[in-house]
């Protein structure tokens, strides 16, 4: 019988109605669904060594040979124990070790049985050794397995428990997939991409590149098809933002602002500050915008204290000079009240209201707000994610600006813009997003960055500092303190328990009014009631706090001139955009400021290698680009929240070639076909429409 794409997993050989109940407990039920479970890695057995041969190579190297001897022992000093493996191929015999897994691998490692492993060389003393190697159980007896599972390009396949009860290990899986294309009708595996794409962008077929990495024939052919895969699988995601921004661009008639800069020629006039050219520029994208006749959608980019906020301001007021209500929604309550705090010592002098919207305002003053929104009393409202509650009503919003992008998803930006009738929309983001990640994330929005920080600002001077350094450290903070400085300490956010971290800061606090004893020492964390946390903050904003311990509640956006030293504790616990929001939060004055990054001589090679990053440079798109390479994209910046798929097996830092590719066909397939009409196109608009994204998007796109 012949298989198609669609076919039920019980008619595959080998597999029946029982076994394919364990495949259908991961979500397995066709052919389909197999061939697009991948595997998780590959063995390279085109060059097998042999151990006595073993001191002549060099990276990753493949073994094969029967297991000699498997003990259990027992580590010497640190405790815990480890699987001791001894393979050997009649040229010699060499050892593996497994820290992690050991009960069931100790099953597995049975004396007798054959295994291909590869894995990393290390020598001690004349024995060659291999920690935690790939491994794959080879049955030498069967023919029919032992082509299967011995030379050539081997896939091993992610599996669990159940699946192995069932025959569904690395090697059952091969098996299946071997018998799947025995059988398949290659042709009835759709390609969304036409042939003139293909050929153009020079991509393999998908069907021959699910062929390829489930059963590759050689390496080139292998790369040939995990590259089309890769491409495929950000590729939709691009569609759906191109198509959403030309949606946008063709048929949404939005607001045009040209009436005359009163209030912004006032704001303006002001500031006891200059602009900086890099803000004068990002003003004339946004004027740009708001002149033309559909909804402005920009994105503004900038490092932490380039002005982004002012910038923001100066949109708002035109927003308000053309007569509409503008929102700002801030991720925080403590940065939506600094932002309130801030708009109302610039806004009231212009003769203007603002309204302040929070999850825990009281009830009084939040009905208070919402009338004085609806009614269109306000023009100006700042608020958090308080501000797309259904009990929020605009009487006519023209204007929202999102504040830290990447702490909102696109659904969230979707809510608030149906609070109006196609507003604008600007969004900001003081976390530097490397490129490619920028490309796709916001390939709906226009991009404006701000490069430069205002004048007179000093670079931030940081300095990794071991715990037997304290004493020194605190002779420096006392020396800024009596200044007339003000210092920060932050504790690391423990995920498993916010009681945990609360407690570490208020120990913290303890210890520090003890050594500080001659200075005013304040608190500051997220289980504070709003008007505790906004007494704190306006206490050190005024002078009368010098040193302010906090959790990570003041990661964003706050903004005390004063304050010249950030220590961070246990700093290895954050990752690097953390640190560098962190040390944003001084050198925004013009006096020389200090980032002290407190850590214990214990630290992983990703910790040395983040530490000594930010010790060596505060260019924050630099960091960006360090910290995704050291921990992968993931959700570094939000990527699930902003709708991207789960990517099985691109990788954005790696495979920055392949995203940019991807990025390109999208743009060479809106060109020529700008909403997917075209008989070729017809199931790439299928798959985009079906592919799981906000609803809010499909519906801007369907």
């Amino acid at each position: 019988m012949e298989l198609t794409y669609t076919s039920d997993i019980q008619f595959i050989s080998g597999v029946g109605p029982e076994r394919a109940k364990s495949l259908r407990a991961i979500g397995i039920d066709t052919v389909k669904h197999l061939l697009n479970y991948y595997p998780r890695k590959y063995l390279d057995r085109t060059r097998i060594l042999k151990i006595g041969n073993l001191r002549y190579a060099e990276g990753i190297v493949t073994v094969i040979g029967t297991v000699k001897k498997a003990d259990v022992i027992k580590n010497r000093g640190r405790g815990g124990q480890r699987l001791q493996v001894f393979l050997e191929d009649g040229t010699g015999t060499m050892e593996l070790t497994f820290f992690q897994g050991i009960p069931y691998l100790k099953t597995s490692f049975r004396v007798g049985e054959a295994f291909a492993v590869s894995g990393k060389l290390e020598q001690f003393g004349p024995r060659f050794s291999m920690i935690h190697p790939e491994y794959d159980h080879i049955q030498q007896e069967d023919d029919e397995l032992k082509l299967i599972n011995t030379g050539g390009i081997i896939p091993l396949y992610p599996t669990t428990d159940l699946l192995r009860k069932t025959g569904f290990d690395s090697r059952g899986f091969r098996r299946v997939m071997k018998k799947v294309f025995e059988r398949l009708d290659l042709n009835s595996i759709p390609d969304t991409l036409s042939l003139s794409v293909r050929e153009q962008f020079k991509v393999s077929d998908f069907s021959l590149s699910l062929k390829a990495i489930h059963h590759p024939g050689s390496n080139d052919e292998l790369l040939s098809g995990l590259n089309r895969l890769k491409i495929e699988e950000i590729l939709y995601f691009n569609l759906q933002m191109g198509l959403r921004k030309l949606r946008i661009q063709e048929n949404e008639k939005g607001f045009t602002f040209t009436a005359e800069d009163q209030l912004v020629k006032k704001f303006y006039q002001s500031l006891p500050f200059q602009l900086t050219q890099g803000q004068i520029s990002v003003l004339r994208d946004i004027r740009s915008d708001l002149k033309r006749s559909h909804p402005m959608n920009r994105l503004i980019q900038g490092d932490v204290g380039s002005g982004k906020t002012v910038v923001a301001m100066m949109a708002m007021l035109m927003a308000v000079d053309n007569g509409f209500q503008t929102a700002f929604m801030a991720p925080t309550e403590i940065l939506a009240e600094q932002h309130y705090r801030t708009m109302l010592t610039y806004f009231q002098p212009l003769g203007l209201d603002v309204v302040l919207l929070t999850g825990s305002l009281k009830t009084a003053s939040k009905n208070s707000g919402l009338g004085m929104i609806q009614s269109g009393m306000t023009r100006i409202v700042i608020g958090t994610h308080a501000l797309i509650e259904d009990q929020v009503i605009f009487q006519n919003l023209g204007l929202i600006v999102v504040d830290e992008q990447h702490r909102f998803g696109v659904i969230q930006r979707a809510k608030l813009k149906q609070k109006g009738i196609l507003p604008h929309v600007l969004v900001m983001s003081a976390t530097p997003i490397p490129r490619t990640l920028s490309m796709t994330l916001y390939g709906d929005l226009e991009v404006s960055k701000i490069t430069e920080l205002p004048k007179g600002r000093q670079p931030i001077k940081t300095a990794i500092i071991f715990d037997k350094d304290r004493s020194q450290l605190f002779r420096t903070i006392r020396e800024q303190i009596k200044r007339g400085r003000q210092a920060y300490f932050v504790y690391p956010l423990i995920e498993e328990s916010e009681k945990l971290d609360l407690k570490a800061a208020t120990d913290a606090l303890e210890e520090i009014r003890a050594e500080f004893s001659d200075f005013q020492v304040g608190l500051l964390h997220g289980r504070l009631s709003s008007e505790e946390k906004e007494a704190t903050m306006a206490a050190f904003k005024a002078g009368e706090v010098n040193i302010l311990v906090s959790t990570t509640v003041i990661e964003v956006g706050v903004d005390v001139a004063n304050a010249s030293v950030m220590v961070i504790e246990h700093a290895e616990r954050f990752g690097l955009a953390q640190l560098h929001q962190l040390r944003g939060r001084v050198g925004r004055g013009s006096e020389q400021s200090y980032c002290f990054l407190i850590t214990s001589f214990k630290l992983s090679k990703d910790g040395k290698e983040r530490l000594a990053t930010m010790e060596r440079t505060t260019d924050g798109f630099e960091i960006a680009e360090k910290d995704m390479e050291i921990r992968g994209a993931g959700d570094l910046y939000g990527t699930r929240q902003s709708g991207m798929p789960d990517l099985q097996l691109l990788d954005l830092v790696k495979d920055e070639p392949l995203v940019i590719q991807s990025r390109q066909i999208s743009d060479f397939i809106l060109k020529d076909d700008p909403h997917l009409r075209k008989p070729e196109n017809r199931l790439l608009r299928d798959r985009v429409l079906s592919e799981p994204s906000d609803t809010l998007i499909l519906n801007e796109i369907a």
